[in-house]
């Protein structure tokens, strides 16, 4: 089973997809760089808070190269969040500022690195992402640029699964 599970912040995408995985061994990605406990204490909490509540048979891996973490998986994997993802993507690049074609391409390939990686898994995956239509977006550049990558992103990715969930208010709706 390959499931892409979207909604909005704090929708419960999150309790859904560890639910669509179960109990069993797994591998957590989390997604993205570790934050920084100074910059933002807020974050940091949260993903102890998603991490207590995993099951003890859960392993956790923080990166940025989701194409090599499921290409390795030996077991069901969870991907959280496509859109932390991606802005350590474009942030790992220094690429916030450049010209938004060069930025797409650079998202593009590694896109499409996941997406084959995601197809060729032996295992199950879930992988969780923010829908961008239901969020708010500052309509400022990097907003607007944020906003049009992962909307790609995540039709992408979409198109690599078998399902597609959305989560509203705890409440899903499989696509």
């Amino acid at each position: 089973m390959r499931i892409l599970v979207t909604g909005g912040v704090r929708s419960g995408k999150s309790t859904h997809a560890e639910a669509l995985i179960g109990d069993e061994p797994a591998t957590y990605v989390a997604a993205g760089p570790t934050p920084d406990a100074e910059a933002d204490s807020d974050w940091t909490a949260r993903i102890a808070a998603h991490r207590a509540r995993r099951p003890a048979a859960w392993t956790t891996l923080e990166t940025q190269d989701l194409a090599g973490a499921l290409a390795g998986a030996e077991q069901p994997v969870l991907v959280d969040c496509l859109g932390t993802w991606l802005t350590a993507v474009v942030d790992a690049a220094d690429a916030w500022e450049l010209d938004a074609d060069r930025v797409h391409d650079l998202v593009l390939a590694r896109t499409d690195a996941v997406t084959e990686a995601l197809r060729g898994s032996e295992h199950d995956v879930v992988v969780v992402t923010n829908e961008v239509g239901l969020g708010v977006v500052p309509e400022h550049r990097s907003g607007r640029l944020f906003r049009d990558l992962l909307g790609t992103v995540n039709q992408r990715v979409a198109a690599s699964c078998d399902e597609v969930h959305l989560v509203v208010a705890g409440r899903v709706l499989r696509l």
